[in-house]
């Protein structure tokens, strides 16, 4: 494609050099760079792409986006005031603006937006739909499963899947939209059909710094990409249960449907039940009621399976259709995901890693055990907190962990570059807080009659400690990592799955 055209909506500070240029291709990283290429320099977390423009344009570019004005001869220099917007803007035009021509549903919120894709994925097969999901846990359309880096891709990246979504045919895109992809101008340009926002609690302040940005990045998918957008009949969906529900659609001019379990919602629900084999309720709308029966397990799932109506909902999908669309999901891969066994153990797999999220899961499965036929059964919690990244929250892992569990076993999750051993110290401190019994791996046996904890660093130890003090009715919780078939030790990943070692740990119990 022609330079200039490339250009159309860019927001361009100077151009020196030719616009009518053939651009062949697109990169941001140097050594992705061919002849004839175009190189946009964006700022990364770690490395800024303006270090390495002389590499691009050695590599065969011919033409550069820049923030910095830089000597590049026989080269076109666009300067920008915003690499990223411009690297959006770009790559939509070079593969078609193909977010235009599907319906776009963007999903947004700390915990649940895995969990809300999948249910709108089965709702939009069932509807006939030829759907398109990018998210946490993968990027799926047509025959294509890609294991996913990034829950939001880089621009160039995201646009491209778009466009080779839509010559799959692909009729609906469900996006999850993260903090990081909002704020990094990931998603600009894109035309959205529907927002939804699921909850908000402390998460990525690491990189936000407080919860009032960490909540800002979030509304930008309302205030700037929804109401941006051109297209017809758009909508916004909203977690009214979530104290900052009302004020994420604050200002957006579009109908708002919302859902929660108050009467008083477009969307909700009542006569819940909740067992190990799934969650049943009826599901009130404005258009009707329908009773679900899903395979999903926990409470908290609830509102996930109320968001996916919402939207369905909003979208014209019929009640009958959404009905069966929620219960033809078998599951969600590391989200609240049982380990079957003969042992009459309650091992489930769940990738909360969050005080919130764990919180949510540990409360529904001490309801489920509470509501079964025997209700005697124990709580043993495996987990622990990621290194490199938000601090704040590991006190706050630890509490949870220890109010809602009989044991918890602190371990490591994925250190990355910092010391384990740092990490376990700093959830102690919310273990400590409540206060609890610290057992030793000689004196552990008392844990039945007297709630307490233990660190065991080495994970694999932990999950085979874990099964081996279980009970028959009893509930063993692994979370953090859910899906992850890895373990990122320092800068390297090392194979690692929990499901796989909760496996193998009762097999040989």
């Amino acid at each position: 494609m022609e330079l200039r055209k490339l250009l159309e909506g860019v927001e361009i500070r100077k151009i020196i050099g030719g616009t009518l240029k053939e651009i062949e291709g697109i990169a941001y990283h140097s050594k992705q760079v061919r002849k004839g290429f175009l190189f946009a320099a964006i700022r990364g977390m770690e490395v800024d792409g303006h270090q390495f423009i002389e590499e691009a344009a050695q590599r065969g570019a011919e033409a550069v986006v820049s923030e910095e004005e830089r000597e590049i001869p026989n080269r076109s220099l666009v300067l920008v005031p915003n690499s990223r917007r411009a690297l959006a803007k770009i790559s939509s035009t070079f593969y078609g603006d193909p977010s235009s021509r599907v319906r776009l549903i963007g999903i947004t919120g700390t915990n649940g937006k895995t969990t809300t894709t999948y249910l709108l994925e089965s709702i939009f097969k069932k509807a006939g739909g030829n759907v398109g999901v990018i998210g946490t846990i993968s990027y799926r359309y047509g025959r294509r499963v890609i294991p996913a880096p990034n829950t939001t891709p880089e621009s160039l990246e995201l646009q491209r899947i778009l466009s080779e979504m839509l010559r799959e045919g692909t009729s609906h895109v469900i996006m999850e939209v993260s903090s990081h992809g909002l704020d990094l101008d990931r998603v600009f340009g894109c035309q959205f059909d529907s927002a939804v926002f699921t909850n908000l609690t402390s998460e990525h302040l690491d990189y936000h710094k407080t919860l009032e940005q960490y909540f800002e990045s979030k509304r930008k998918l309302f205030s700037d990409y929804l109401m941006g957008s051109p297209k017809q009949g758009r909508f916004a969906v909203t977690n009214r249960d979530d104290p900052r529900g009302e004020e994420m659609v604050r200002g957006v001019d579009l109908p708002v449907i919302r859902y929660g379990m108050s009467p008083s919602c477009d969307v909700t629900a009542d006569q819940v039940t909740s067992s190990f084999e799934g969650l049943s309720c009826r599901v009130r709308t404005p258009k009707g009621v329908i009773s679900i029966h899903s395979k999903l397990i926990g409470d908290f799932n609830l509102h996930n399976i109320l968001a996916a109506v919402a939207v369905g909902m909003g979208m014209d999908v019929p009640l009958e259709t959404l009905k069966t669309g929620v219960e033809g999901l078998e599951g969600v891969p590391g989200r609240f995901e049982k380990v079957r066994n003969k042992k009459g153990i309650h091992v489930v797999v769940d990738y909360a890693h969050t005080h919130d999220a764990l919180e949510h899961v540990l409360l529904g499965l001490r309801r489920i055990l509470e509501r079964s036929s025997r209700n005697d059964g124990k709580m043993i919690t495996v987990f622990g907190c990621g290194g490199d990244r938000d601090r704040t929250k590991r006190p706050l892992m630890g509490e949870v962990a220890g109010r809602y569990s009989d044991l918890a076993i602190l371990t490591s999750d994925n250190p990355r570059t910092e010391d384990p051993l740092a990490i376990i110290d700093a959830v102690e401190a919310g273990l400590r807080s409540i206060p609890l019994n610290e057992y030793s791996s000689d004196g552990i046996k008392l844990w039945r009659s007297k709630k307490g904890y233990v660190r065991i660093p080495d994970r694999r130890e932990a999950i085979r400690l874990a099964i081996q003090l279980a009970q028959p009715s009893d509930a063993v919780l692994i979370a953090g990592k859910g899906h992850e078939d890895y373990q990122i030790i320092g800068k390297k990943k090392f194979p690692f799955d929990d499901r796989v070692e909760a496996k193998e740990a009762l097999e040989e119990k």
